[in-house]
């Protein structure tokens, strides 16, 4: 039974709930308005070494205004996070956004990163606190008084001595408002847009590569000193290699190297350049800015040598002047008359001697010079041209990226096996098998058909066939003048090469603007046709010579069936030239051979690389396999390096070859010295080696290039003597 005080008791202790209650009723309604007022709905996360909060710059949204937001980190002590290009190692971070309905995301801004070494490695990332932004736009509509709830997943790679993946699923709560004020991270979004680069306008900018150096250069008056890349696509730029500046007045070059392999869709410069420590410098003249600059290959006045760590330079001994356009056309037109005497070249400019003989008149005033004139004008023509197609050819392959240089279309089975059956052809022809003429019931060619043909039109193929032959030879003065025109405009390479077929066409035009030469040469009669049918037996010599060099490209089986290629071919010479002779029935004999040997010609270039020969060969000899890692391993040890840059298909390398390298003077200088003996063979396509022709200024072979151990090194002429390569040597 309840008494009054029970009642009373009772009545009182409901009174103190309800005053409990009615004292607490406030406090989320608090939070919530605090919420609103201050912009934050969550805390900060906190993750393995990491403090992860989504933030604003403003505590509001405004309608019809964009929002900047951002995903900010605090590290611990000594640990780190990534940029957007990490460097050797690491992965970027990453925010992935969950907006509502009609909000967009731009992407992350990055402020400017750090550069952190992890031993010989070079890392892009941040240390202490950062602030990733981006803007938000929002949908139209947003009414004030509302609220917006944004959440994005921050991810990330953290390290210090290991490395931690970690990510966090942050969130964000902000009202809408007509107007906005700062958020409470306003400091921390006014220093980090301050470190965000915006594109930059360099004035007279130019990004050069030869090989793997690439030079950054522009004007920039004042007396910064401290420039820095950061390279905005991964595998384009070493992060860990040096970046030396030097100036030239109000020039600036920043030297930096480019990742191996460089890849051939390398054709632009894109990364932050950074001055005296970026605008955290602002009052000592430091900045920052994003630069997209094409990439042009070219050649540098100074090379970092693959040597010692000590980052010395390649000096070339000798001090030779940098090639300049004039000095250039000089050196292709003087290679050019020396091609002439060239063995790849003398045997087709010995038929058309010949040919000219034939078209000689003598009358009273001596030798009729006009149809002679035109003779060799129409030869100039055809060199030239066909000089400036191969260089249209070469250049527009290099711009698609193919490393390619001078005697490319040699490095090609089919090419090779295709000379090989042109030259027996003309062989066969020259003996009296057939003849080059239409209406014999096949459809020759028209190039061979004319080759000696009385008109102009043939001395135009024959000065399009010797430039064909003469691909496989380097004249003195041409590696240089060559090695220039590559890395210039196409109109400056264009005219360098049609200097060099000027240079190389002249003797033979002057010939024919004083005919008077040919009147001390013996009269044509029979022994024209005696010295046309000797003439076939050069032809079959570059046949064997072909076949050497096809030899070092295809394996056995592709040798062998070329052979059989030429059998065949031989076969629809002699069926020809019955058919000419009037047996009509042998003109399908004759097509039927062609085309098989047409046929054997394709598959037999078809087949693989023949790699065994020429290792074997390699390791009998003191000769071995050329790289710029093997190069750089025997320089650190100091031992000298000498590198034969070489090809088959070059007739001056393998004269040098054996008339110099091969020598027993030679030899024995090089194992008194100590000499390490290298040899790049560029008879294969080789994008390494082009690469390092390239590096020395140089567009073909051959090269020869003595190291002495000490960063020096001295470039050897083309055309070597036992006395060059002993005084070259004496110097170590």
């Amino acid at each position: 039974m309840k008494g009054p005080f029970a009642e009373l008791g009772a009545s009182a202790r409901d009174e103190s709930t309800m005053l409990t209650r009615a004292s607490w009723w406030w406090i989320p309604l608090a939070l919530v308005l605090f919420a609103q007022a201050a912009g934050i709905a969550a805390q900060p996360v906190r993750t393995d070494n990491l403090e992860a909060e989504l933030v604003a710059a403003t505590d509001a949204v405004v309608p019809g205004q964009a929002l900047v937001a951002g995903l900010r980190l605090k590290h611990d002590q000594d640990w780190h996070t990534y940029w957007q290009v990490p460097g050797d190692s690491g992965l970027p971070t990453r925010i992935q956004w969950k907006l509502p309905p009609g909000w967009s995301a731009g992407p992350i801004e990055w402020p400017l990163p750090q550069r952190l070494p992890v031993g010989p490695l070079m890392n892009y990332g941040y240390e202490g606190e950062v602030l990733l932004l981006a803007t938000l736009t929002p949908p139209p509509g947003l009414k004030p008084g509302t609220n917006v709830d944004l959440a994005a997943r921050g991810e990330w790679l953290i390290c210090k001595d290991v490395c931690i993946p970690g990510g966090a699923d942050l969130k964000l709560e902000l009202p809408v408002r007509d107007t906005a004020g700062p958020g409470r991270r306003a400091a921390l979004f006014a220093s980090m847009r301050a470190r965000v680069p915006t594109p930059i306008d360099l004035e007279g900018a130019q990004a050069v590569i030869d090989s793997s150096r690439i030079r950054l250069s522009f004007v920039r008056a004042g007396n910064t000193k401290d420039f820095a890349f950061f390279p905005l696509e991964e595998g384009r730029i070493d992060p860990a290699a040096k970046q030396p500046v030097t100036r030239s007045g109000e020039r600036v070059m920043l030297m930096l190297t480019a990742a191996q392999p460089v890849g051939g869709d390398f054709n632009r410069l894109k990364g932050v350049l950074v001055a005296d420590g970026g605008p955290a410098n602002a009052d000592r003249g430091g900045w920052a800015g994003v630069v997209d600059i094409p990439l042009q290959a070219g050649s540098l006045a100074v090379a970092p040598a693959p040597g010692p760590e000590s980052g010395a330079a390649l000096v070339v001994a000798g001090g030779a002047a940098p090639v300049t356009f004039w000095i250039a056309l000089v050196g292709a037109f003087v290679g050019g008359l020396i091609l002439n005497l060239m063995p790849c070249v003398f045997p087709v400019l010995s038929l058309k001697l010949v040919s000219l003989l034939q078209h000689r008149r003598v009358d009273e005033g001596g030798p009729t010079r006009r149809p002679l004139v035109a003779h060799g004008a129409a030869f100039m023509g055809g060199v030239v041209l066909s000089f400036v197609l191969l260089a249209a050819v070469m250049i527009g392959l290099r711009a698609s990226g193919a490393q390619l240089g001078w005697g490319f279309q040699l490095q090609s089975p089919w090419v090779i096996g295709t000379l090989t059956a042109l030259f027996f052809l003309i062989g066969l022809n020259l003996l009296g098998s057939f003849e080059f003429v239409a209406g014999s019931g096949i459809a020759s060619s028209r190039t061979a058909r004319e080759l000696q043909d009385d008109r102009p039109t043939g001395s135009f193929w024959t000065g399009v066939l010797a430039v064909v032959v003469a691909a496989p030879c380097t004249a003195p003065f041409m590696g240089a003048a060559l090695g220039y025109a590559v890395t210039q405009p196409g109109p400056i390479a264009i005219a360098v090469f049609a200097t060099l077929g000027v240079g190389m066409a002249t003797p033979y035009l002057l010939l024919t603007l004083f005919p008077q030469a040919l009147a001390r040469l013996p009269r044509p009669g029979a022994w024209m046709a005696r010295f046309k049918q000797l003439m076939a037996f050069p032809m079959f010599a570059t046949c064997v010579w072909l076949l050497w060099v096809l030899a070092q490209q295809i394996d056995e089986n592709g040798v062998a069936g070329t052979l059989g290629a030429l059998v065949l071919f031989g076969m629809a010479a002699w069926s020809l030239g019955l058919a000419q002779r009037g047996a009509r029935g042998f003109r399908w004999v004759a097509a039927a051979s062609a085309a098989l040997a047409v046929y054997a010609i394709v598959a037999s270039t078809d087949a693989g690389t023949s790699a065994v020969a020429r290792t074997t060969g390699a390791e009998r000899s003191a000769w071995k396999p050329w790289s710029a890692a093997a190069v750089e391993s025997e320089l650190r040890a100091g031992r000298p390096v000498f590198v034969d840059f070489t090809a088959a298909w070059c007739v001056t390398c393998q004269a040098n070859k054996r008339l110099v390298l091969n020598s027993r003077a030679v030899a024995s200088d090089f194992a008194d010295k100590r000499v390490v003996l290298m040899r790049a063979d560029w008879t294969n396509r080789d994008p390494a080696i082009t690469q390092e022709l390239a590096r020395f200024q140089r567009n073909g072979v051959p090269l020869y290039v003595l190291y002495d151990g000490r960063g020096r090194v001295r470039i050897l002429p083309e055309l070597l003597t036992e006395n060059a390569v002993l005084g070259a040597l004496a110097s170590l």
